[in-house]
């Protein structure tokens, strides 16, 4: 779509019924998994025209999923106006955010555990990593980040990478209150805070650049 152009009515009416009901196809993607009978379920609980949902999530299991992280999005961004967030230490901004993302989703652990099973096929890996890097940008920007630097880019990489681990054992997680997942991700946050300061000391020092590509080469390859 060239730039200023508006989206076509047709468009806009569709997404506005996939988003009426992503909540409802999550619940029932719980027994159905992500398929054309959990969006026939989610019509009839919404009293959406069957064959018009049908067509809304035509492109398969990724449009639903796809469909349900935005809804995810949007509850996020309501529930957190920047000046709730903005007393806040960054660290306790990003764990709020993730937790009330899976908070949402308590309850829906089979459909995510599905979900997670369908965004790691080959064919979907593309869009699962767009997807994972939208919900990651919203995070950061909510949580008050403005760089435009490279910072930018690693900052969002590095939270939709744990935002994706953290997912992955809440699904599976059947520890008292979810106590497993809160530790995980409490740990997993420290980690970005102890990241962001060593890459701020080294970029003070010319000598010791930091680099990202040694820096993800360490993680692949941790010094013994």
């Amino acid at each position: 779509m060239a730039p200023g152009e508006s989206q076509p009515r047709e468009d806009r009416t569709l997404d506005a019924i996939r988003e009426r009901l992503a909540p409802a196809i999550a619940a029932a993607a719980v027994f159905d998994g992500w398929s054309a009978d959990a969006v026939k379920q989610a019509a009839d609980a919404t009293g959406v025209d069957a064959d018009v949902a049908a067509y809304a999530f035509r492109g398969g299991a990724m449009e639903m999923i796809g469909a349900w992280i935005g809804h995810l999005d949007v509850a996020m961004a309501i529930a957190f106006p920047p000046e709730q967030l903005a007393t806040l230490p960054v660290r306790e901004r990003i764990r709020r955010l993730v937790r009330f993302r899976l908070d949402a989703q308590i309850g829906l652990e089979e459909a995510l555990s599905r979900a997670l099973a369908t965004m790691a096929l080959p064919r979907n890996a593309a869009r699962a990593a767009r997807l994972g890097w939208r919900s990651a940008d919203r995070m950061w920007r909510l949580a008050g980040d403005t760089a435009t630097d490279y910072n930018h880019y690693t900052k969002r990489a590095i939270l939709a990478a744990i935002y994706a681990a953290t997912l992955s054992v809440f699904a599976s997680d059947e520890s008292e209150g979810k106590a497993e997942t809160w530790a995980f991700l409490d740990r997993r946050i420290a980690g970005i805070m102890r990241f962001e300061k060593t890459k701020a000391a080294l970029l003070r020092r010319p000598e010791e650049r930091f680099s990202m590509a040694r820096f993800l080469g360490r993680l692949r390859y941790p010094a013994n």
